[in-house]
């Protein structure tokens, strides 16, 4: 079982133990949020010696420190220099959000490292891999999508971002209202692109049920990325972040009926 779904049997475990030691709350208090939803220990079963962590109502406010190769910079020497200089700064979690070099051998050799939890962004990987097929059309297929995501589980990612929110009924909103700085998330412009490009609708979206089959089977935590944040405030809280935001409301619901740990990353998220 998951450990939402062992908090929803009133079952404490040795990481809501420890998150409610460190934060000073009562386990119980704490085994109540996590079963609601509320509060979140992003932890993979395949991570090793990772330290438990609560993010959520209540819980001091945590660090998320990003890293990470580009094109230009690829170095998993480097990567690791930053990852030390993330943690010794007193970094709560980790992003490693790698383009560039050898994603998979950078990404395990982060995990391997860091006693804090990691998370990533599987689509960057994806869109990396289908730029190397074709610079001119966006050639994702949807199935490499779901083995990213897979393998990023398999590796001991604690959490991920997964912008299934961003539907075809968004982005038509888009289209009518308009924006004067556009889509501004990178895994949300992609997907829209090529979304538009293929006229189809989001496979994240489309196939959530999926998504929750994966990160259920290994306890990660989904991270509901607002792929239509705003990128100014003249963009703010139009028709289609809206949308977007009403969608990852539903999702988020389907997340604790699957027994699935999952956060909503808000609009303020840069």
């Amino acid at each position: 079982m998951t450990i939402m779904e062992k908090a929803r049997k009133g079952q404490s475990t040795k990481e809501i133990k420890a998150v409610a030691k460190i934060e000073g709350i009562p386990e119980k208090t704490l085994i109540e949020r996590i079963a609601n939803g509320t509060a979140v220990i992003p932890i993979n079963k395949k991570h090793k010696g990772v330290e438990a962590g609560g993010v959520g109502l209540g819980l001091s406010t945590k660090v998320n420190a990003n890293i990470g190769t580009s094109r230009d910079r690829c170095s998993i020497s480097f990567e690791k220099k930053k990852l030390s200089a993330a943690l010794a700064a007193g970094a709560d979690a980790v992003m490693d959000l790698s383009t560039g070099g050898d994603i998979h051998a950078i990404r395990k050799a982060i995990i391997a490292e860091c006693p804090k939890p990691i998370g990533t962004v599987p689509v960057y990987e994806v869109l990396v891999r289908s730029a190397k097929k074709s610079l001119s059309k966006l050639s994702m297929d949807p199935e490499i999508l779901f083995e990213t995501i897979e393998q990023h589980a398999e590796d001991g990612v604690d959490f991920m971002t997964i912008h299934a929110g961003l539907t075809m009924h968004a982005i038509e909103l888009l289209r009518k209202q308009k924006r004067i700085t556009g889509i501004v998330s990178r895994g949300g412009s992609f997907l829209a692109a090529w979304m538009c490009q293929n006229k189809r609708e989001n496979p994240l979206y489309e196939d959530f049920d999926r998504v929750l089959s994966i990160c259920k089977k290994h306890d990660v935590v989904i991270s509901l990325g607002d792929g239509l944040r705003p990128g100014s405030l003249a963009d703010a809280t139009d028709r289609a972040m809206m949308q977007e935001m009403i969608t990852l409301g539903e999702l988020s619901a389907r997340c604790r009926k699957a027994g699935v740990q999952a956060i909503i990353e808000g609009p303020g998220h840069m």
